[in-house]
C-alpha cells in the first residue's frame, strides 16, 4: 500500500464454485480495472484466505475462522466521498459483473478502515 491513501475498502466474498474461474477472470480483467480509474482510487489488490498457523506464547496454533469469505480485494482511497461517486456507481455496474458474477456470490462484507495516523510504515 501506498503512503497517499487515508482510507481501505476490504470487499469480501464467497463465489459458488462452480463460477470460480468465471469470478477470478471478471475480477481481474474488468471489475479491478473499471474501478482503479475512478477517481480517488489509489490501488486495487486481491487476496485469497490461505490456513494460518503461527508462534504465538512459544505454542503452535492454527487458525480457522467459520464462515471467513475466501476472496478479498482492498481497495485504497482517498476518501469515504470516492465509495458514493457518481464515477464509482457507473464502474461498479459495468461489463460482466453485475449480471454474470455478482448474483454468484454470497458471504459478502464491506468494511471500511480509517489508516491510523500514528501507524508508520515499515
Amino acid at each position: 500500500m501506498s503512503d497517499q491513501g487515508h482510507y481501505l475498502l476490504i470487499a469480501s466474498m464467497d463465489v459458488e464454485p462452480e463460477y470460480e474461474d468465471l469470478f477470478n477472470e471478471v475480477y481481474d480483467t474488468e471489475h479491478v480495472p473499471f474501478l482503479s480509474q475512478v477517481p480517488g482510487v489509489i490501488s486495487v489488490r486481491r487476496y485469497q484466505r490461505e490456513e494460518l498457523t503461527m508462534n504465538i506464547g512459544g505454542q503452535r496454533q492454527t487458525f480457522y475462522l467459520e464462515n471467513e469469505p475466501k476472496h478479498m480485494a482492498i481497495y485504497e482511497i482517498e476518501s469515504p466521498e470516492v465509495l458514493t461517486s457518481a464515477a464509482w456507481d457507473e464502474a461498479v455496474e459495468k461489463g460482466r459483473w453485475p449480471t454474470e458474477v455478482r448474483p454468484h456470490t454470497k458471504n459478502r462484507r464491506h468494511v471500511l478502515m480509517k489508516v491510523n495516523p500514528s501507524s508508520g510504515s515499515r
